[in-house]
């Protein structure tokens, strides 16, 4: 299987996740951020991540991966889900955007690898967002607002293995969303979720992203 992604997106993690809890081998493209012929030629439209599974045919649509990568085989996201940690999923993306996105550009990320593609993400964030200058100009602030929801899942995780004490599909929104907001340098996780983010990135095998 082939997985066309960037490094920075968290909703390709969530599949990269997917395999290496179950320890099977993708082979994984990161495409420049400006490859909309790559995108449109394998599914029609612009969008990662995209899997073409060993048949040859593309899938869309990260949880249906996941679903897929953890049928082959005996699964093992079969624990409890929480319609809180679905919630807070959700609301967290929202609040951590400002933070995140104009932070990928500075890593050095492989999607980024040409003026031209770094160039195509900053202005099509930037008219969803504003000026990236300005929004890490306002690093503190956003800080601020996240730190909330960051104590909210503090009291939700079970366990430093599983967000529900079990693997479940909530492991695989939870923690794409702990990874992207780890990249903001002075943003300190709450001790539990610090313990959870640790404990599962070394058991998947994956180093975080750098923070700046």
């Amino acid at each position: 299987m082939r997985l066309y992604l960037w490094e920075h997106c968290s909703i390709c993690f969530r599949v990269r996740i997917a395999a290496a809890l179950k320890r099977l081998h993708l082979q994984e493209t990161v495409l420049l951020e400006d490859d909309s012929e790559t995108m449109i030629n394998l599914v029609g439209k612009r969008v990662v991540p995209i899997l073409v599974k060993d048949d040859g045919q593309p899938m869309l649509e990260s949880m249906d991966m996941v679903a897929y990568i953890d049928g082959l085989g005996t699964p093992i996201l079969v624990g409890p889900q929480r319609s809180e940690l679905a919630a807070w999923a959700t609301a967290t993306a929202d609040k951590s955007a400002p933070l995140t996105w104009p932070r990928y550009p500075l890593l050095g990320l492989p999607e980024f690898g040409t003026i031209a593609a770094h160039d195509h993400y900053v202005i099509r964030k930037r008219k969803r967002l504003g000026d990236f200058v300005e929004l890490r100009a306002m690093t503190r602030e956003y800080i601020d607002a996240l730190i909330p929801n960051l104590e909210t899942l503090d009291r939700l995780i079970e366990s430093p293995t599983a967000v529900n004490g079990k693997l479940s599909l909530d492991d695989i929104r939870v923690l794409p969303l702990l990874r992207s907001a780890a990249v903001v340098k002075g943003l300190s996780f709450p001790k539990k979720v610090r313990d959870y983010f640790e404990t599962m990135m070394s058991r998947i095998g994956y180093q975080p992203l750098p923070a700046v």
